[in-house]
């Protein structure tokens, strides 16, 4: 054990003449500890809704979206045969998409209404269950089948078995002008994606139903694509597109949901930099606390200096204790903050609204990228704090000191 050490050490195990010192040791300990604790829970709570919300997503859009200049294409086939050659990409599919009205015999909704292909849907999106798509695919039914979201349907108030109507605005010309065209469905599966953006509105039918009630022969709207690697979403878009050529374009999730994942990062950047206002507050304590030591030890500090103690040395012990009461404030901040996410991970007791956000429990993601920056940072401020006053204990004049201290 080095000399600056053990003086530290005494220094922290010995009782403060003063009982405000101690306080305000005290204080500082508790202040990095609640900040740390705050940090770790806040953080951990974040990382969760972008995870969340990234798998949660997912399930529902597709990697990468490939569309054509113009509108609706009838040479499908060969194009997702070019896709799926693509380094990269494990499955392709065709679909339809439009807005429709749907309406049942005790309410009307507005949807999103997407024409799938049921034999390869499955590969692409894990949305619908295989029994729903199997479902789906019975076209040889007097009445076509729907899927619905779960909210959807709640607004709706049908459910298995039920029927409702379509009514698209992409009718027909009569005499008497432009008719929306109705059809009857019937719903045979209810869907939960667990966001309700995508719950209350998304519906699906097999696409040979969707382009005859849009009048689109054998066009499609799109390409979904899923890949094997998500992170890599763009770079296969480019080269999706540079097999396909100039008249198509794509998207990839990333692009789709931008704003969303923009939005999150920034928000945890600003409650990182908010919540670290609290151990910078305890470290202005750490400050206070070790000028009022250096103060009180002023004999001693003198004392040391004419036994053959350097500058250096007086200037290492006072961070040392400075750096001892960050530590453990720190310590028993990373303990109670992971406790206090492990409880909240595993029984979460806190419900939050579904039409508010896009999650019903309280989401938690423990990373350890996060546990060291919020433990190095609190470790950093409570260092700076420790600097002036060490320095002002280091430059005192031994014999000035005894003198008038």
């Amino acid at each position: 054990m080095s000399f600056e050490s053990f003086i530290g050490k005494r220094y922290l195990r010995s009782k403060q003449k003063h009982a405000f010192i101690s306080l305000i040791t005290l204080l500082s300990v508790a202040g990095v500890t609640v900040g740390v604790m705050a940090l770790i829970v806040v953080i951990a709570v974040m990382s969760g809704a972008e995870a969340d919300l990234k798998s949660k997503i997912l399930s529902v859009v597709s990697h990468v979206v490939v569309m054509k200049h113009g509108g609706a294409f009838s040479d499908y086939k060969n194009t997702i045969e070019n896709i799926e050659k693509t380094d990269g990409v494990n499955a392709a599919t065709p679909f339809v998409y439009t807005q429709v009205m749907l309406k049942s015999s005790s309410n009307a909704a507005g949807s999103i209404l997407r024409g799938v292909d049921p034999d390869n849907f499955g590969k692409v999106s894990k949305i619908l269950s295989d029994l729903q798509l199997k479902k789906l695919s019975n076209i040889d039914s007097k009445i076509p089948q729907i899927t619905l979201g779960k909210e959807l349907a709640k607004t709706l108030q049908v459910d298995e078995g039920d029927s409702l109507y379509i009514i698209s605005p992409r009718g027909m010309l009569s005499p008497i002008g432009h008719v929306p065209s109705m059809r009857r469905f019937q719903v045979v599966g209810v869907f939960k994606s667990g966001m309700y953006e995508y719950d209350g509105t998304l519906a699906y039918i097999h696409i040979k139903e969707a382009q005859k009630m849009l009048h689109m022969d054998n066009a499609v709207t799109g390409i979904e694509v899923r890949i094997k690697d998500i992170y890599k979403a763009k770079e296969i878009s480019d080269r999706i597109l540079s097999n396909l050529g100039f008249t198509y374009w794509a998207k990839d999730w990333m692009e789709m949901n931008q704003n969303l994942f923009s939005a999150l990062k920034l928000e945890k950047t600003v409650m990182f930099i908010i919540l670290t206002l609290i151990i910078l507050v305890a470290a202005f304590n750490i400050a206070s606390m070790l000028i009022m030591m250096v103060m009180e030890k002023t004999k001693d500090i003198a004392i040391l200096k004419a036994m053959g103690a350097t500058d250096k040395s007086i200037y290492k012990i006072f961070v040392f204790k400075g750096m001892a009461i960050g530590s453990l404030g720190t310590i028993l901040g990373l303990v109670l903050g992971l406790i206090l996410c492990i409880l909240l991970k595993q029984y979460q007791f806190i419900d939050l609204p579904g039409d508010v956000y896009p999650f019903s429990k309280l989401p938690v993601k423990i990373e350890i990228l996060d546990i060291s920056s919020i433990a190095i940072s609190a470790m950093f401020i409570c260092f700076l704090a420790t600097l002036y006053p060490a320095r002002r204990a280091s430059k005192l004049n031994p014999v000035e000191a005894i003198r008038y201290g």
